[in-house]
Protein backbone atom coordinates (compact mmCIF):
# COMPACT_ATOMS: atom_id res chain seq x y z
CA UNK A 1 0.00 0.00 0.00
CA UNK A 2 1.58 3.65 -0.99
CA UNK A 3 1.27 5.66 2.29
CA UNK A 4 1.21 9.53 2.67
CA UNK A 5 1.95 11.22 5.26
CA UNK A 6 0.87 15.06 4.30
CA UNK A 7 -1.27 15.84 6.89
CA UNK A 8 0.44 15.06 10.09
CA UNK A 9 3.44 17.46 8.77
CA UNK A 10 1.60 20.04 7.82
CA UNK A 11 0.32 20.72 11.77
CA UNK A 12 4.22 19.82 12.78
CA UNK A 13 5.11 22.99 11.13
CA UNK A 14 2.50 24.90 11.60
CA UNK A 15 3.58 23.89 15.87
CA UNK A 16 7.07 24.41 14.96
CA UNK A 17 6.54 27.90 13.56
CA UNK A 18 4.15 28.83 16.62
CA UNK A 19 7.23 27.89 19.38
CA UNK A 20 9.81 30.00 16.92
CA UNK A 21 7.63 33.06 17.66
CA UNK A 22 6.88 32.32 21.53
CA UNK A 23 10.74 31.90 21.54
CA UNK A 24 11.70 35.34 19.74
CA UNK A 25 9.29 37.14 22.23
CA UNK A 26 10.87 35.91 25.03
CA UNK A 27 14.35 36.70 24.05
CA UNK A 28 13.08 40.09 23.37
CA UNK A 29 12.06 40.30 27.17
CA UNK A 30 15.66 39.86 28.97
CA UNK A 31 16.99 42.40 30.93
CA UNK A 32 20.51 44.13 29.01
CA UNK A 33 23.67 43.09 31.09
CA UNK A 34 26.53 44.81 31.55
CA UNK A 35 28.06 42.74 29.08
CA UNK A 36 27.11 41.58 25.97
CA UNK A 37 25.62 37.72 26.69
CA UNK A 38 25.93 34.42 24.29
CA UNK A 39 22.60 34.11 23.25
CA UNK A 40 21.38 30.43 23.21
CA UNK A 41 19.29 29.22 20.32
CA UNK A 42 16.86 27.43 21.38
CA UNK A 43 16.73 23.81 21.13
CA UNK A 44 15.01 22.14 17.92
CA UNK A 45 11.71 21.19 18.79
CA UNK A 46 11.10 17.32 18.77
CA UNK A 47 9.33 16.07 15.32
CA UNK A 48 7.01 12.75 16.69
CA UNK A 49 7.43 10.19 14.25
CA UNK A 50 4.50 10.38 12.29
CA UNK A 51 1.67 7.43 12.83
CA UNK A 52 1.67 4.38 10.74
CA UNK A 53 -1.55 4.08 8.90
CA UNK A 54 -0.44 0.65 7.15
CA UNK A 55 0.02 -0.78 10.78
CA UNK A 56 -2.91 0.73 11.99
CA UNK A 57 -5.02 -0.68 9.39
CA UNK A 58 -3.52 -4.17 9.58
CA UNK A 59 -3.87 -4.44 13.41
CA UNK A 60 -7.09 -3.87 12.85
CA UNK A 61 -8.25 -6.09 9.90
CA UNK A 62 -6.11 -9.01 11.67
CA UNK A 63 -7.58 -8.03 14.92
CA UNK A 64 -11.23 -8.00 13.74
CA UNK A 65 -10.01 -11.28 11.12
CA UNK A 66 -9.16 -13.18 14.31
CA UNK A 67 -11.84 -12.35 16.76
CA UNK A 68 -14.01 -15.58 17.03
CA UNK A 69 -17.55 -14.36 17.71
CA UNK A 70 -18.36 -10.79 17.59
CA UNK A 71 -21.61 -8.62 17.43
CA UNK A 72 -21.93 -4.81 16.70
CA UNK A 73 -24.87 -2.25 15.52
CA UNK A 74 -24.33 -0.61 12.42
CA UNK A 75 -26.35 3.14 12.31
CA UNK A 76 -25.85 3.55 8.09
CA UNK A 77 -27.08 6.23 6.02
CA UNK A 78 -26.15 6.38 2.20
CA UNK A 79 -27.19 8.40 -1.03
CA UNK A 80 -29.18 7.71 -3.23
CA UNK A 81 -28.93 9.56 -7.08
CA UNK A 82 -32.51 10.41 -8.27
CA UNK A 83 -33.73 10.17 -11.88
CA UNK A 84 -33.38 13.91 -11.30
CA UNK A 85 -30.24 14.29 -10.31
CA UNK A 86 -30.77 15.02 -7.09
CA UNK A 87 -28.85 13.31 -3.65
CA UNK A 88 -31.49 11.48 -1.15
CA UNK A 89 -30.34 10.32 1.74
CA UNK A 90 -31.36 6.94 3.36
CA UNK A 91 -30.29 5.23 6.23
CA UNK A 92 -30.70 1.87 8.16
CA UNK A 93 -30.40 -0.10 11.12
CA UNK A 94 -28.01 -3.01 11.00
CA UNK A 95 -27.26 -5.88 13.84
CA UNK A 96 -24.73 -8.21 12.70
CA UNK A 97 -23.69 -11.66 14.77
CA UNK A 98 -20.85 -13.53 13.65
CA UNK A 99 -19.55 -17.23 14.97
CA UNK A 100 -16.76 -18.28 13.01
CA UNK A 101 -16.35 -20.22 10.88
CA UNK A 102 -19.45 -20.86 9.51
CA UNK A 103 -22.36 -18.73 11.24
CA UNK A 104 -23.70 -15.36 10.00
CA UNK A 105 -26.83 -13.42 11.07
CA UNK A 106 -27.50 -9.37 9.72
CA UNK A 107 -30.98 -7.90 10.62
CA UNK A 108 -32.07 -4.91 8.95
CA UNK A 109 -34.22 -2.20 9.50
CA UNK A 110 -34.16 0.38 6.74
CA UNK A 111 -35.69 4.31 7.88
CA UNK A 112 -38.92 3.43 6.41
CA UNK A 113 -39.57 0.50 9.22
CA UNK A 114 -38.95 -2.30 6.49
CA UNK A 115 -37.11 -5.05 8.05
CA UNK A 116 -34.98 -7.29 6.11
CA UNK A 117 -32.82 -10.69 7.30
CA UNK A 118 -29.85 -12.83 6.02
CA UNK A 119 -28.60 -16.04 7.94
CA UNK A 120 -25.98 -18.18 7.08
CA UNK A 121 -25.84 -21.64 9.10
CA UNK A 122 -23.19 -22.95 7.29
CA UNK A 123 -24.85 -25.23 4.91
CA UNK A 124 -27.88 -22.18 3.30
CA UNK A 125 -27.84 -18.80 2.75
CA UNK A 126 -31.37 -17.56 4.04
CA UNK A 127 -32.69 -13.76 2.48
CA UNK A 128 -36.05 -13.30 4.65
CA UNK A 129 -38.37 -10.17 4.62
CA UNK A 130 -40.62 -10.39 7.56
CA UNK A 131 -43.08 -7.57 6.20
CA UNK A 132 -43.75 -9.43 3.03
CA UNK A 133 -43.48 -12.93 4.25
CA UNK A 134 -40.93 -14.40 1.70
CA UNK A 135 -37.94 -15.94 1.69
CA UNK A 136 -35.36 -17.20 -0.64
CA UNK A 137 -32.85 -19.52 0.26
CA UNK A 138 -29.34 -20.81 -1.53
CA UNK A 139 -27.37 -23.95 -0.39
CA UNK A 140 -23.55 -22.96 -0.14
CA UNK A 141 -21.79 -25.38 2.13
CA UNK A 142 -18.04 -24.20 3.47
CA UNK A 143 -17.87 -20.87 5.98
CA UNK A 144 -18.70 -17.44 6.39
CA UNK A 145 -15.85 -15.70 3.11
CA UNK A 146 -17.53 -18.23 0.71
CA UNK A 147 -20.77 -17.27 1.68
CA UNK A 148 -20.40 -13.90 1.86
CA UNK A 149 -18.90 -13.53 -1.53
CA UNK A 150 -21.40 -15.74 -3.22
CA UNK A 151 -24.12 -13.96 -1.43
CA UNK A 152 -22.78 -10.72 -3.40
CA UNK A 153 -20.95 -11.54 -6.42
CA UNK A 154 -23.16 -14.29 -7.15
CA UNK A 155 -26.72 -13.63 -5.85
CA UNK A 156 -26.06 -9.78 -6.61
CA UNK A 157 -27.40 -9.16 -2.94
CA UNK A 158 -26.43 -6.48 -1.01
CA UNK A 159 -24.10 -6.09 2.61
CA UNK A 160 -22.54 -3.29 2.57
CA UNK A 161 -18.98 -3.34 4.74
CA UNK A 162 -19.40 -7.19 3.68
CA UNK A 163 -15.73 -7.52 3.66
CA UNK A 164 -15.38 -6.82 7.10
CA UNK A 165 -16.95 -10.06 8.51
CA UNK A 166 -14.10 -12.36 6.01
CA UNK A 167 -11.03 -14.07 7.64
CA UNK A 168 -9.08 -13.06 4.80
CA UNK A 169 -9.88 -8.84 5.59
CA UNK A 170 -6.38 -8.14 6.01
CA UNK A 171 -5.51 -9.56 2.60
CA UNK A 172 -8.34 -8.08 1.07
CA UNK A 173 -7.91 -4.62 2.08
CA UNK A 174 -4.26 -4.79 1.34
CA UNK A 175 -4.49 -5.67 -2.02
CA UNK A 176 -7.64 -3.18 -3.03
CA UNK A 177 -6.14 -0.21 -1.04
CA UNK A 178 -3.91 1.63 -3.77
CA UNK A 179 -2.74 4.90 -1.49
CA UNK A 180 -3.53 5.73 2.08
CA UNK A 181 -2.57 7.95 4.72
CA UNK A 182 -3.15 9.17 8.60
CA UNK A 183 -5.42 12.38 8.73
CA UNK A 184 -5.13 12.83 12.71
CA UNK A 185 -5.70 11.38 16.08
CA UNK A 186 -8.73 12.03 17.00
CA UNK A 187 -12.17 11.03 19.49
CA UNK A 188 -15.44 9.24 18.35
CA UNK A 189 -18.05 9.13 20.82
CA UNK A 190 -15.51 9.35 23.66
CA UNK A 191 -13.26 6.72 22.74
CA UNK A 192 -9.12 8.12 21.35
CA UNK A 193 -9.29 7.19 17.65
CA UNK A 194 -6.89 7.12 14.66
CA UNK A 195 -8.59 8.47 10.94
CA UNK A 196 -7.41 7.05 8.02
CA UNK A 197 -8.08 8.05 4.23
CA UNK A 198 -7.51 5.69 1.97
CA UNK A 199 -8.29 4.95 -2.01
CA UNK A 200 -8.87 1.81 -4.32
CA UNK A 201 -9.96 1.71 -7.81
CA UNK A 202 -13.77 2.92 -7.60
CA UNK A 203 -14.03 4.01 -3.66
CA UNK A 204 -12.38 6.77 -1.51
CA UNK A 205 -12.40 5.36 2.42
CA UNK A 206 -12.00 6.69 5.48
CA UNK A 207 -12.04 5.10 8.46
CA UNK A 208 -11.89 6.10 12.23
CA UNK A 209 -9.78 2.96 14.51
CA UNK A 210 -10.09 2.80 17.76
CA UNK A 211 -6.73 3.04 19.53
CA UNK A 212 -5.18 1.15 22.16
CA UNK A 213 -5.71 -2.93 23.06
CA UNK A 214 -9.10 -3.20 20.67
CA UNK A 215 -8.11 -1.29 17.50
CA UNK A 216 -11.98 -1.84 16.37
CA UNK A 217 -13.09 0.31 13.44
CA UNK A 218 -15.61 2.94 14.96
CA UNK A 219 -16.91 4.55 11.76
CA UNK A 220 -16.38 4.69 8.46
CA UNK A 221 -17.20 6.56 5.14
CA UNK A 222 -17.21 5.12 1.50
CA UNK A 223 -17.25 7.72 -1.07
CA UNK A 224 -17.80 6.17 -4.85
CA UNK A 225 -15.76 8.21 -6.85
CA UNK A 226 -16.47 6.60 -10.36
CA UNK A 227 -20.27 7.31 -9.33
CA UNK A 228 -22.27 10.24 -10.65
CA UNK A 229 -22.82 12.61 -8.58
CA UNK A 230 -20.23 10.92 -6.01
CA UNK A 231 -22.46 9.35 -3.55
CA UNK A 232 -21.30 8.64 0.45
CA UNK A 233 -22.08 5.37 2.17
CA UNK A 234 -21.40 6.30 5.82
CA UNK A 235 -21.49 4.02 9.44
CA UNK A 236 -21.04 4.16 12.90
CA UNK A 237 -19.95 1.04 14.78
CA UNK A 238 -21.62 0.68 18.04
CA UNK A 239 -22.19 -1.90 20.85
CA UNK A 240 -19.47 -3.92 20.14
CA UNK A 241 -19.07 -7.53 22.17
CA UNK A 242 -16.28 -9.77 21.58
CA UNK A 243 -17.88 -12.44 23.73
CA UNK A 244 -21.28 -12.87 22.92
CA UNK A 245 -23.50 -16.55 24.06
CA UNK A 246 -25.75 -17.23 20.84
CA UNK A 247 -28.16 -19.63 21.19
CA UNK A 248 -28.32 -23.00 18.80
CA UNK A 249 -30.86 -21.47 16.59
CA UNK A 250 -29.52 -17.70 16.36
CA UNK A 251 -28.74 -18.82 13.18
CA UNK A 252 -31.11 -21.48 12.11
CA UNK A 253 -33.99 -20.39 9.93
CA UNK A 254 -37.82 -21.80 10.37
CA UNK A 255 -40.26 -20.30 7.77
CA UNK A 256 -42.99 -18.39 9.79
CA UNK A 257 -45.99 -20.00 8.72
CA UNK A 258 -47.80 -18.96 5.57
CA UNK A 259 -44.19 -17.54 4.30
CA UNK A 260 -43.72 -17.99 0.77
CA UNK A 261 -40.61 -19.76 -0.45
CA UNK A 262 -39.58 -17.29 -3.69
CA UNK A 263 -35.80 -17.12 -5.75
CA UNK A 264 -32.68 -14.82 -5.54
CA UNK A 265 -32.70 -12.33 -8.05
CA UNK A 266 -29.67 -13.54 -9.66
CA UNK A 267 -31.71 -16.97 -10.09
CA UNK A 268 -34.92 -15.69 -11.91
CA UNK A 269 -34.69 -16.60 -15.71
CA UNK A 270 -35.30 -13.54 -17.75
CA UNK A 271 -39.02 -14.31 -18.94
CA UNK A 272 -40.16 -14.45 -15.27
CA UNK A 273 -42.73 -12.59 -14.56
CA UNK A 274 -42.78 -9.60 -12.41
CA UNK A 275 -42.66 -10.06 -8.55
CA UNK A 276 -41.19 -13.57 -8.21
CA UNK A 277 -37.84 -12.14 -7.02
CA UNK A 278 -36.32 -11.58 -3.82
CA UNK A 279 -37.74 -7.80 -3.59
CA UNK A 280 -34.51 -5.38 -2.63
CA UNK A 281 -34.75 -3.18 -0.05
CA UNK A 282 -35.66 0.93 -0.94
CA UNK A 283 -32.69 3.33 -1.39
CA UNK A 284 -30.14 0.94 -2.92
CA UNK A 285 -26.61 2.71 -2.64
CA UNK A 286 -25.31 2.73 -6.38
Amino acid sequence: MKTNTLFPVMRTLVGVTILAATSSCAEQRVAPSAEPQAVLAPAPAAVAEPHDPDAILMRMATFLAGTARFTVTLQDWFDVRQESGQMIEFGETRQIAVSRPDRLRVDLQQSDGDQHRMLYDGKDITAFSPGHNVYAQASKPGGIDQAVTFFLQDLHMRLPLGAFLLGRFPEEIKRRTQELAYVEHTHVRGVSAHHLAGRTETVDYQLWIAEGARPLPLRAVLTYKNSEGHPQFRADFDDWNLSPEFRDDRFAFAPPPDARRIAFVAEVPAFAGPGAAMPAPQGEPQ
